[in-house]
């Protein structure tokens, strides 16, 4: 079987998430959306609360599996069978350091491989980051996000 993992933090997903999650799962015959967990970082959204908007964003795609993990990512993926990391670019800027952990990844599990995906030109610019910032000061985030993740940024910020 070919699994592929397509980490990250996902705190939210976006469409520009999705626009990978997608593409990637037509590659695999099982792809794993898996969850960060780390505890050195202050997330907006629980695990739990991002497993929950991703699995309602993907609508219940039969090879899509969303898991969490903490930890070395290498590790997790051997705990999966998955012989691919995807990653997901949107610039050049993204390229340097996600090269760092591809180069890394292989040195510590040389049969795994990293695959990179451009993001679709209109999600370039998008980031998780860049919609906590506009839906913290009430702006809309309906362009960028599923419906439940615009509710759910709502309720965090106490927004309108």
């Amino acid at each position: 079987m070919n699994v592929g993992i397509y980490p990250g933090s996902f705190d939210p997903i976006t469409f520009g998430h999705l626009d990978i999650i997608k593409r990637s799962a037509k590659l695999f015959d099982r792809l794993i959306v898996a969850v960060l967990s780390n505890p050195q970082k202050e997330p907006l959204f629980t695990v739990d609360e991002r497993i929950e908007m991703i699995r309602e964003s993907i609508n219940d795609a039969p090879n899509i599996e969303i898991d969490s993990f903490s930890g070395l990512l290498i590790d997790f993926a051997r705990l999966k069978q998955a012989k691919v990391i995807i990653k997901g670019l949107r610039a050049v800027s993204d390229f340097e350091y996600e090269l760092q952990m591809a180069l890394m990844n292989k040195k510590l599990d040389e049969r795994i491989e990293t695959v990179f995906i451009m993001t679709s030109s209109k999600y370039s610019y998008l980031s998780s980051s860049i919609v906590k910032e506009v839906a913290s000061f009430g702006g809309c985030v309906s362009s960028l996000v599923p419906p439940l993740v615009e509710k759910q940024l709502k309720r965090k910020y106490k927004v309108n």
